[in-house]
């Protein structure tokens, strides 16, 4: 019998069982983390390790390095999540990892180091979808959640509007049509001086400013519930270029928090739209997700606009919002109940959709 085969047949059994513990790992962009979750829901360990020191010095995630630190990092890591979860490898039912989208060195690492584990342990394996993942982070927070529910996924490279219909299926709503969210704060923060990870930083200085102080353009789309942060990022970078060139002090708290404001602001108010519009699915919930889900801003605007239009809002964990191994756990549980697993071919998928085709 091949791997495969037996894999399939793991698979099957498992559909019913409770207490299906799976090992994640989870190597899309800089971070090298792995964890075992039980049931899609229940963390028993989550571990993770960061690479923003190595990427500091050059203002950005460097593919190589990050490459080489994920080679350096998986078996460590893996090792760690398993003791963590009070687990020897043959303890767990089944194995997952990121296969795309992401880094195309990093994720082929993840991919390569647990097919290998798969095969050495005879366990079934799950090829997770990132953007599932950050998804997904929001059943690990909150045990009630179920599909139907929008969500609002918003990264570094992403910034969509879902409809999760069910556990694995979404139809796309809304897209940007330019920079994500995530990259536009990343290229204000370089504007304004900040170091790498710059959405974090420009969150942490927009505390200290007055978001009213200076007034960015609203962006204009053709798709209704879609977004566009290319122009208000070139605003925002000629309005500090501006000041500096008439040689005046750059207030960088108001500066950031008024571009934080402007962007947080075209986030909720195209959800808002599709909240309005589409009750019936607003009515499971709106949801965030991603890294700039973390964002205190977005959190706090979201919160508003669904207690203004009485929807609940779900969000990650402060520690879930950016990527680790947990929500790649907890999307492949639910991929293991349909029976998706995969072969010792999967490679790796570096610009893997969430939704393959409109629905």
């Amino acid at each position: 019998m091949t791997y495969e085969e037996a894999s399939r047949r793991q698979a099957e059994a498992l559909r019913d069982k409770k207490g299906v513990r799976i090992l994640a790992l989870e190597t899309s962009c800089d971070e090298t983390a792995a964890a075992v979750i039980e049931d899609g829901r229940k963390i028993l360990s989550n571990i993770v390790f960061s690479q923003i020191d190595l990427h500091e010095l050059y203002g950005g995630v460097v593919p190589e390095i990050a490459s080489r630190a994920h080679m350096e990092a998986c078996d460590r890591v893996v090792d760690e999540a398993l003791r963590a979860a009070g687990m020897e490898l043959a303890d767990v039912d089944a194995l997952a990892v990121t296969k795309g989208p992401g880094l195309v060195g990093a994720l082929l690492t993840g991919v390569n180091c647990m097919k290998g584990l798969a095969f050495a342990a005879g366990k079934p394996l799950i090829g997770v979808n990132h953007i599932e993942g950050h998804v997904s982070a929001n059943y690990l927070t909150n045990p009630d959640l179920e599909p139907p529910f929008l969500c609002l996924v918003v990264s570094g490279g992403h910034s969509h509007l879902v409809e999760v219909r069910d556990y694995g299926v979404y139809r796309l709503l809304g897209q940007t049509a330019d920079d994500a969210a995530g990259e536009a704060f990343d290229k204000a923060a370089r504007a304004l001086g900040l170091p790498y990870p710059g959405g974090p930083r420009i969150d942490a200085l927009a505390e200290e400013g007055d978001p009213e102080a200076f007034r960015l353009p609203e962006p204009k789309t053709a798709g209704r519930y879609d977004y566009s942060f290319s122009g208000l990022k070139t605003a925002f970078i000629n309005t500090v270029h501006g000041i500096e060139q008439r040689g005046e002090p750059l207030p960088r708290a108001d500066l950031a928090a008024s571009f934080r404001r402007a962007v947080c602001r075209e986030l909720t108010d195209k959800a808002r739209i599709l909240i309005r519009e589409r009750p019936e699915t607003a009515a499971g919930g709106m949801a965030l997700a991603g890294g700039v889900s973390a964002n205190r801003e977005l959190r706090r605007m979201a919160q508003s606009m669904c207690d203004e239009l009485g929807v609940r809002l779900y969000m990650p964990e402060i520690k879930l919002c950016t990527d680790n191994g947990a929500m790649i756990g907890s999307a492949a549980y639910y991929q293991l109940r349909r029976g998706e697993t995969a072969g010792l071919n999967m490679n790796a998928e570096p610009a893997l959709r969430l939704v393959m085709s409109e629905q």
